[in-house]
């Protein structure tokens, strides 16, 4: 779980991202950016069809499960922590997902604008708003 040393992109304490499926660099539900996570796995993301279809033609197959390394697959809707610069190539090309800023790692900000994040922040809430409608 978070510590109180970890602090989101907001200034606030880090909030979990997922704990179903398991995510982080440590595999604690939390995107912490320590000194051994070259990657960099600091931005909590809602995963899309179109992202993942995206970072598998980049090479990094997230959609296939690997029981052997315990890893279940993501499918859209599902939470994750990525590498910021993945994350960020998938903006630059139009596949950005949608992030969760209180559990994204302030440490990405050395990589990537707060407000980019919000802009894809806002366009999250705007899809959960969407699910309730009737």
């Amino acid at each position: 779980m978070a510590t109180s040393k970890s602090l989101n992109v907001l200034g606030e304490p880090l909030e979990t991202c997922s704990l179903h499926p398991l995510t982080g660099f440590q595999r604690d539900g939390d995107c912490r950016i320590g000194p051994n996570d070259v990657g960099r796995h600091g931005v909590c993301a809602q995963v899309t069809d179109a992202f993942l279809a995206f970072t598998k033609r980049r090479g990094n197959d997230l959609s296939t499960p690997i029981p052997s390394a315990g890893f279940p697959g993501l499918k859209p809707g599902d939470r994750w922590c990525l590498c910021v610069d993945r994350w960020k190539e998938a903006e630059e090309n139009g596949f950005a997902p949608p992030v969760i800023l209180a559990a994204t790692h302030a440490a990405v900000l050395d990589r990537v604008q707060l407000a980019l994040l919000k802009h894809h922040a806002e366009k999250s809430n705007r899809m959960a708003d969407d699910t309730r409608l009737p």
